[in-house]
């Protein structure tokens, strides 16, 4: 790869500031405990950095307790449109949702009430979110590594999915736990940590092309080596009081933030 290839791939393109943006991370319908994290999760600078514009057509997986979604929903309210897309609970049950984001949407219908709904369900290969061709961007945030597994076919129907959904020249961004080059990745990624090359491989194999690259969530203190894995960090602290001042003060995992674009 050129030197000026390599260059544009790794550094994060200058960004008009974007006031519609930042009034939807401030907005008053955010819960205190999300708004809390922004100094760890960047959500201004993240989505700037992929790109977002309020008449998208954007699809958040797996959403879950809606963190993003707090922010995304009201952006996108008014001139886009946002799909949150998920898996059930259980095989069989009724409805897209997990209860957490069906319970999370019904707490401000003011604000959730234009939130589509999606299937998103690698692990069976299902899904049901948007025709091909016909999504501006799609936004994943710590997700990937729970599709890691036997010969990567989760996550290959996973990016699959994404890239048939998306229009050309629609963005795929990708936020989630580093692991360090020089650890070795076990195959199912039970740490929560995944090797960025990874994750560019398996998108690229996808038919995506890496675009940009960010440290925006990049965390040096963290070096992925912990009992419970990322768990083990902030906001999970998942080993009680062991060790939580310096848990704490290592603060959330170092992440990737990945900028792919379909051809």
């Amino acid at each position: 790869m050129c030197a000026s290839i390599l260059a544009f791939a790794v550094q994060a393109p200058t960004l008009a500031e974007d006031l519609a943006l930042k009034a939807a991370v401030a907005a008053p319908s955010r819960t205190k405990e999300n708004v809390a994290r922004d100094a760890a999760r960047h959500p201004y600078e993240t989505l700037s950095f992929f790109g977002i514009k309020p008449d998208m057509t954007v699809v958040e997986l797996i959403p879950e307790g809606g963190w993003y979604t707090e922010i995304l929903a009201p952006y996108l309210r008014e001139k886009g449109t946002l799909i949150g897309v998920d898996g059930p609970i259980v095989e069989g049950e009724k409805g897209f949702y997990t209860r957490q984001f069906r319970d999370f949407l019904a707490t401000k219908p003011v604000v959730y009430d234009r939130v589509k709904m999606g299937l998103f369900q690698p692990q069976t290969k299902k899904f049901d979110f948007a025709k091909d061709g016909t999504v501006d961007m799609v936004l994943t945030f710590r997700n990937v590594h729970n599709w890691v597994g036997e010969k990567d076919e989760t996550v290959r129907a996973a990016f699959k999915a994404v890239f048939l959904s998306l229009k050309s020249g629609g963005v795929f961004g990708v936020v989630d736990h580093r692991r360090p080059p020089a650890m070795p990745q076990d195959t199912r990624a039970m740490s929560g940590y995944i090797h960025e090359s990874y994750v560019i491989r398996l998108a690229e194999e996808a038919g995506f092309k890496l675009v940009a690259k960010s440290e925006i969530n990049a965390n040096p203190k963290d070096d992925a080596d912990y009992t419970f894995g990322v768990w083990s960090l902030p906001p999970s602290l998942s080993n009680g009081a062991y060790k939580r001042e310096k848990y704490l003060a290592i603060g959330e995992s170092d992440r990737m933030t990945l900028k792919f674009v379909k051809p």
